[in-house]
């Protein structure tokens, strides 16, 4: 009876490790693709002028921004990520912590700068984003879609920019 216990435990020791080493790893596109997304809920807010849907976008992104996206980097793109994760937390707790749309706006300038520039050196998202350019703010920002809706001016001047480049 000891042995027949003994056997069925080691079975399950078998098997329980066979599952775990078989849980597949999420590539590092999935995590980057998480942050893009939730930058571009902060921006569709930003072209609603909606300061407390701003807010709530900017919660989820700084959410996974900390949610450590460079374990599944390589060493060099760790490196990369290292060199603005900090930045992009910044002008993203700013964000989070009012409703007021123009203070959004003012951090939204640079999260946009730096969020471009980590997604075009990693090379991971898999969405396709259009870096668009505000010529009267003299501000860029990253759109899902060709067609320009300007974060900076909401229904003010929707459609003021170009689209400067696609990844």
């Amino acid at each position: 009876m000891r042995s027949l216990k003994i056997s069925f435990v080691a079975l399950i020791l078998i098997f329980g490790s066979a599952y775990t080493q078989a849980q597949p790893v999420l590539p590092a596109s999935n995590a980057i693709d998480k942050i893009t997304n939730a930058y571009i809920g902060v921006k569709n807010a930003l072209v609603e002028s909606d300061g407390g849907q701003a807010q709530l976008r900017a919660k989820l992104l700084l959410k996974e921004l900390s949610a450590n996206p460079e374990q599944r980097l390589k060493p060099e793109q760790k490196v990369q990520w290292a060199a603005f994760a900090d930045k992009l937390k910044f002008d993203t707790r700013h964000i989070s912590e009012t409703t007021v749309v123009a203070h959004q706006r003012e951090h939204f300038g640079t999260l946009s700068k730096n969020m471009f520039a980590v997604l075009k050196k990693l090379k991971l998202n898999t969405l396709t984003v259009y870096e668009q350019y505000c010529p009267m703010k003299k501000q860029m920002w990253i759109s899902e879609t060709a067609a320009i809706r300007n974060p900076y001016y909401g229904k003010q001047m929707l459609e003021c920019g170009t689209t400067r480049e696609t990844l």
